[in-house]
């Protein structure tokens, strides 16, 4: 069983999509996810306290500056702006994709645990995340 969520984006942030996984899965089993994109990534997260999500992104921005700051001067791939060779690098460090047990017809979370698409481009964006139930 697949399917595809897109998940619309409003700049750098994390973008919770427990709810389409959690509403999507059957039966017990593994699900699968993977973002079709090379400059975004996949996380489990805490989804209680925003200000997690918000120290997650601060936490990224001062580890990958734009490749307009003076530290990033090394970066050759800048032809499509200063967020995205960053980008790139973000989704290097972070998963692309996620594993997740399902029983019983439900995500085997932790209490405070969420699915986030992390996102790294500095414009919106539609992504696609694929699924697989197995």
């Amino acid at each position: 069983m697949q399917t595809t969520f897109t998940i619309s984006t409003e700049g750098p942030g994390l973008y919770e999509f427990t709810g389409d996984v959690a509403a999507w899965v059957r039966g017990t089993g593994l699900c699968t996810l993977f973002i079709r994109h090379t400059s975004a990534s996949l996380l489990i997260q805490e989804n209680a306290d925003p200000d997690v999500r918000r120290d997650l992104a601060e936490w990224l921005h001062r580890t990958v500056p734009p490749a307009d700051h003076p530290d990033m001067g090394f970066l050759t791939h800048v032809a499509e702006g200063p967020d995205d060779m960053p980008a790139h690098l973000k989704a290097a460090i972070l998963p692309v994709n996620l594993q997740i047990p399902v029983t019983r017809g439900a995500l085997a979370l932790g209490t405070w645990q969420g699915i986030y698409l992390v996102e790294h481009r500095d414009a919106p964006h539609r992504r696609q995340v694929v699924a697989h139930m197995a």
